[in-house]
């Protein structure tokens, strides 16, 4: 009856600081669900890349319990970030770059982490009126958890086959949040799976990289390649990138469920208007402190200016746009050897031949970095 009570009072403030969703389930739940067994599969296949720290927390990851043996209950949040408009439109705008719809506000872990607090404390001190004595600790992706399966087991959606969350009510587009705790509280209904026969989000995928239905290969994502990999964007996907240049919404746009989303509610997460659909032409001459003024408080900031830059020429290379030669050809001699390596790759795609031979004359005997040589022969062929 008390944990009845204690849990009433923590939806009715989950609702009242503007959770989309909240529910509960045992921090046993993911036994029963095989996660150990999945995550143990995609180390073993290495779709992680280079997040060297999925492998070295995987115990911990897969089992709450391995990271906080005293928990009993996890409680689950949601919060809707959903676009007002596809945010595929401006793919076909080779001039702007796309950026991911999570990262065109604020950063959503400083928006849900104050609240999740509240919410923590909210539920302990209610606890103790009814003399019940709890602990509890907040994760807003802060820790090895695994969200997705956990969301699920709690019944706020299931992992679609793109792998991310899907909810009947809110479609894709939900960060979460967590709270362990040493209460007891009644656990809701595990979600279904409702994705039926679809393939919508797998062949919508840029990369091809779905390589069965619930399985997801990072090192192909346009998301791991512009913002987890350190280095030069591999030369097998850097047509398919097009003008992303900070993550891809591709499989969750694609997914029909999102029919039932709404707009996000919460105004730091509504699209900054500059971010929409920023002009490439300016962001290729952001310094260092120009980028960290245009996307301070964002996801964005995250990646700093030289791998935001690497991006950004990758997608001016796809552009083909000559106006945006005399910009890359500027960052050619950048002192950052990944924003060298990619201004090559862009200009020889948007100069003339004979006049991108030119650029090299001097600067391709004199490059000291051994990625950015690789470039210089892979851009003039055979020919030198």
């Amino acid at each position: 009856m008390r944990g009845e009570r204690l849990k009433r009072a923590l939806l009715e403030k989950a609702q009242a600081l503007g959770f989309d969703d909240c529910r509960v389930t045992a921090a046993d739940a993911l036994d029963e669900i095989g996660t150990g067994e999945r995550l143990a599969r995609f180390l073993s296949d290495g779709h992680h890349g280079s997040m060297v720290w999925m492998d070295e927390t995987a115990e911990r990851r897969a089992d709450p319990r391995g990271l906080w043996p005293e928990v009993r209950s996890v409680i689950s949040l949601g919060l809707s970030y959903g676009p007002e408009v596809d945010p595929r439109v401006t793919l076909d705008q080779p001039d702007r770059a796309t950026i991911s719809v999570y990262a065109r506000n604020r950063d959503y872990h400083d928006i849900m982490k104050g609240r999740l607090k509240e919410l923590a404390q909210h539920l302990l001190a209610r606890a103790r009126r009814m003399e019940v004595e709890g602990e509890v600790k907040v994760f807003v992706d802060t820790a090895p958890v695994m969200e997705k399966p956990l969301a699920e087991a709690a019944g706020i959606g299931w992992q679609g086959k793109h792998t991310n969350l899907v909810s009947r009510r809110l479609g894709s587009w939900l960060f979460l949040a967590e709270i362990f705790t040493t209460l007891d509280l009644p656990p809701d209904a595990r979600e279904s799976d409702h994705c039926g026969s679809c393939r919508a989000c797998l062949d919508a995928c840029p990369t091809k990289a779905f390589p069965a239905p619930y399985r997801l290969d990072a090192r192909r994502c346009i998301s791991y390649l512009t913002i987890e990999n350190k280095g030069p964007i591999p030369h097998e996907f850097r047509a398919a990138i097009g003008n992303r240049i900070y993550g891809c919404d591709d499989c969750l746009a694609a997914c029909p469920w999102n029919k039932f989303a709404s707009a996000a509610r919460e105004v730091k997460l509504q699209a900054r208007e500059d971010l929409l659909a920023p002009r490439l032409a300016e962001l290729l001459k952001l310094d260092d402190g120009a980028f960290r003024q245009m996307f301070s408080g964002s996801p964005v900031k995250r990646i700093g200016r030289d791998r935001f830059l690497r991006n950004c020429l990758v997608a001016a290379g796809n552009s083909g746009d000559p106006a945006l030669a005399a910009a890359v050809v500027e960052l050619i001699d950048d002192p950052a050897p990944v924003v060298r390596g990619m201004a090559i790759w862009a200009a020889a795609r948007l100069l003339p031949a004979e006049e991108f031979r030119g650029l090299a004359q001097d600067r391709a005997a004199n490059e000291d970095d051994a990625c950015v040589r690789a470039e210089w022969a892979e851009a003039l062929g055979p020919a030198t």
